[in-house]
């Protein structure tokens, strides 16, 4: 009689074939039972409540706001004219260097510190604390004074 051309180690690999094939159809099987498709269209619903946030609850009806088209802005919001009354400040100068032409002026209203340069200034002899009225514009590295005047 012939012996078996089966070995122990290829019984344990076919073993594992057949186990692994089992965990697969398992897997296959559990997928199908879980399977999303085939939702409602209510179940698919996402809702933005009133902070933004999605949720699956519709909002609730009491907290609906009214909106008119007018209420509405698209693009860029329109800014109202500045009074030119509003941006002449006053200050006193806290620094001034003589010999480079520059100082800083302290805002009366705000208490913030401004440079100036003496190029920006009407009436040129100007010296420490004294009393100045001066107009704000962006420079390179943050706020210029211009058209800087002193008080009498």
């Amino acid at each position: 009689m012939a012996k078996s051309q089966e070995t122990y180690s290829k019984k344990e690999k076919e073993i594992k074939k057949l186990k692994k094939r089992k965990e697969k159809e398992e897997k296959r099987l559990e997928r199908k039972a879980n399977n999303n498709k085939g939702k409602s269209f209510e179940d698919m619903i996402a809702y933005v409540d009133e902070n933004g946030q999605l949720s699956d609850t519709p909002p609730d009806p009491k907290k609906k706001k009214e909106f008119t088209v007018d209420d509405v802005q698209m693009g860029a919001r329109v800014e109202a004219a500045i009074d030119p009354a509003d941006l002449i400040r006053k200050g006193s100068i806290t620094f001034f260097n003589d010999e480079k032409g520059y100082g800083f002026i302290r805002d009366e209203k705000s208490q913030d510190s401004v440079f100036f340069h003496i190029n920006g200034v009407l009436t040129p002899p100007v010296k420490e604390k004294d009393k100045v009225t001066f107009e704000v514009e962006m420079g390179q590295k943050g706020m210029n004074a211009v058209k800087v005047a002193i008080v009498k």
